[in-house]
């Protein structure tokens, strides 16, 4: 797993004049809120518009650089899937091509189950299922189009796409627990 140097970690909090725990800890849950959660985002109060001119009144200034926070706000999209990559390779170990499958099912689950909860009906399959032992990273990727373009139903999922087999396996271990209204146990490939 990636580490943060103290030159990143003290170059990254003085840009987001960050100083104390309580603030990053605040900064950290606007950007899940924004990002991770969907939220709507933080007003921009008329007060902290003109502070970027003013910088100065401890009563106006707000509790650190949002800057960045508002650029992220501008193109959720695109910021998501930044910080959806960020996270891949934060997660890969050097020289490797791929995270193993519990550290990508803990950082779907984290990243993509607050806005699609069908993401945690395939890390329920993917353990069960026995085969699939990492995500590289076209799985990482397909992993996030899949959840944003296929219908939680699976009605407009095409099976002759270019979707990768993990996926054509987890559609039918859905459509077939779909059919027979019990949850089946996929599987083991030996």
């Amino acid at each position: 797993m990636g580490k943060f140097t103290r030159a990143e970690w003290l170059h990254g909090m003085g840009l987001l004049e960050i100083s104390s725990l309580p603030v990053l800890a605040q900064a950290l849950r606007e950007l899940d809120d924004l990002l991770i959660c969907d939220k709507q985002a933080l007003a921009r109060s008329a007060s902290t518009s003109s502070q970027a001119k003013k910088r100065g009144s401890a009563s106006t200034k707000e509790p650190y650089n949002r800057t960045r926070y508002r650029e992220y706000a501008s193109d959720r999209k695109t910021a998501f899937a930044d910080l959806y990559q960020f996270c891949f390779t934060l997660a890969k170990p050097p020289q490797a091509r791929n995270i193993d499958l519990e550290m990508a099912m803990a950082l779907w689950s984290v990243l993509l189950a607050p806005r699609y909860p069908i993401i945690n009906d395939l890390i329920t399959f993917l353990p069960a299922k026995g085969t699939y032992k990492g995500a590289n990273k076209d799985i990482w990727n397909m992993v996030h189009e899949f959840c944003r373009a296929v219908d939680p139903s699976l009605s407009n999922y095409e099976a002759d796409g270019a979707w990768p087999t993990l996926l054509d396996d987890f559609v039918a271990w859905m459509k077939s627990k779909a059919h027979d209204g019990a949850e089946p146990v996929p599987a083991k490939e030996e």
